[in-house]
């Protein structure tokens, strides 16, 4: 079904392109084009030990600073992962930061079929290959890397979101954003400027690693298990079964597991009745927690999430979540991921792939899949499944949730301020890159754009 998904993304994309740059020749040698992008050096530590080791995350992570971080690899190595970006092959370099450099460290593209169509010269976009053909990838950069125990501001990996399917250059950073101020954990993200090589590739999303530094950082005990996109029950109402908890560990993996916590929450859902159903919630999860989850995501319309469930060949799943589980208290909180596609769908259905259907806790063809959307993408409703159709019954909590989230953090007041200053603070980049690429955004449609999500946001609170 996940390839169902990819295929129409896909589709999108060559329809209405997310890189204008159709240049055929292999991308080998860095521009010659340079943006000075030196940023100003914040001394931390007086001391004299490298900031980056004294440092914290809090540093890297500043609402107030748009970071510089330069990347030096060497050319053989960069003609490397440039002629195969989707290899996804770490190769050493080193990172720079306001003058300090980290070496060796592992950097390599990032991706899937969505991110590289345009992007790579191969001809088959349902198995993206050859050289790179956009200036911007998204990147990871691996700072443990070759056995290195050191941490680069406490932080283990960074990974640079190049933001193509997003014109207005906010989404991902807004919508993390939104739910933190709801009080769900959430990844950090801010925007950084970015160069190799001397280069200045672009501005990009830095996006906080959801591994066990994330762990350690958002919760009081961080030693739990972290799963990526695995429901606790499969699309029938089945506890999935350990081989699927296993292959989504992102924590611990070194460590003999039982998978007692997570099937233990699985079986209790799949046993649930109408009756029992919000006691579940109750014993498992944080009710204030999940139900301000599901008030952000139906509010700004993140329908790329875990309340789409896309089908295909007779099953159906969903995708975009991490799962904490917290071994003290023994309960699971759902963590948002990937919000490139958010807000684009509040006023109108203006992307054909990933809208939902239904309103929160509707049903539609009795919990059988259905086509919907311009290209009749197969889903199934997510009230259909037991434990997001438990969440639903808080509905009175879900009205006081929504009331509190649209007079407070979604409010035209704050959000105003935010996009007034993360607008202020990436103007130049933009700007910059523009100028330095053909590929990149241009000013003028980035602000059309930054035009638009505002109306986006103006509709959703009525």
């Amino acid at each position: 079904m996940k390839e169902t998904f990819l295929y129409a993304l896909v589709l999108v994309s060559l329809l209405f392109g997310n890189c204008s740059n159709d240049d055929t020749t292999p991308f080998v040698d860095p521009s010659e084009n340079e943006v000075d992008t030196t940023g100003t050096v914040d001394p931390i530590d007086p001391t004299g030990e490298e900031n980056y080791l004294s440092g914290n995350s809090d540093y890297i992570f500043d609402q107030s600073k748009l970071h510089s971080f330069d990347l030096t690899l060497s050319q053989e190595d960069y003609d490397k992962i440039n002629n195969d970006p989707a290899a996804e092959e770490y190769v050493g370099g080193s990172l720079t930061f306001e003058g300090e450099t980290i070496a060796p460290v592992g950097i390599r593209y990032k991706g899937s079929i969505g991110a590289f169509v345009n992007c790579l010269s191969g001809s088959n976009w349902g198995n993206p290959s050859g050289y790179k053909t956009c200036t911007k990838l998204s990147m990871k950069i691996k700072i443990n890397w070759e056995g290195s125990d050191e941490k680069f501001y406490g932080l283990k990996k960074l990974q640079f979101h190049s933001m193509n399917n997003d014109p207005t250059q906010m989404r991902d950073r807004l919508a993390y954003h939104l739910f933190s101020e709801m009080g769900i954990p959430s990844p950090r993200a801010v925007h950084a400027r970015l160069t190799i090589n001397g280069e200045y590739v672009g501005l990009f999303i830095l996006v906080e690693q959801i591994d066990n530094r994330f762990a350690k950082y958002h919760f009081d005990d961080g030693d739990g298990n972290i799963y990526k996109e695995v429901w606790p029950i499969d699309d029938k109402g089945e506890v999935q079964p350990d081989d699927a908890f296993r292959a989504a560990l992102k924590t611990n993996e070194d460590d003999p597991q039982d998978f007692d916590l997570i099937r233990g929450f699985a079986s209790d859902i799949s046993l649930s009745t109408v009756q029992n159903r919000k006691t579940v919630v109750e014993k498992w999860m944080n009710v204030d927690e999940i139900i301000s989850y599901a008030v952000v995501d139906r509010t700004i319309r993140a329908d790329d999430g875990p309340f789409h469930w896309y089908c295909d060949f007779g099953s159906c799943d969903n995708h975009n979540y991490y799962w904490y589980e917290d071994p003290i208290e023994e309960k699971f909180h759902l963590i948002p991921w990937d919000f490139d596609h958010a807000f684009e769908n509040i006023i109108s259905n203006v992307n054909p792939v990933v809208p939902i259907k239904d309103g929160w806790g509707e049903i539609t063809n009795n919990c059988q899949p259905f086509p919907y959307g311009f290209l009749f993408v197969s889903q199934k409703s997510a009230a259909c499944d037991k434990l997001t159709a438990a969440w639903v019954a808080f509905d009175a909590l879900y009205d006081t949730k929504r009331s509190e989230f649209i007079s407070g953090p979604f409010s035209k007041a704050n959000t105003d301020l935010l996009l007034n200053a993360w607008t202020s603070q990436i103007e130049s980049a933009t700007s910059s890159a523009s100028a330095a690429h053909d590929d990149a955004i241009s000013t003028l449609q980035w602000q059309n754009a930054l035009s638009d999500l505002r109306e986006q946001l103006d509709f959703a609170r009525l």
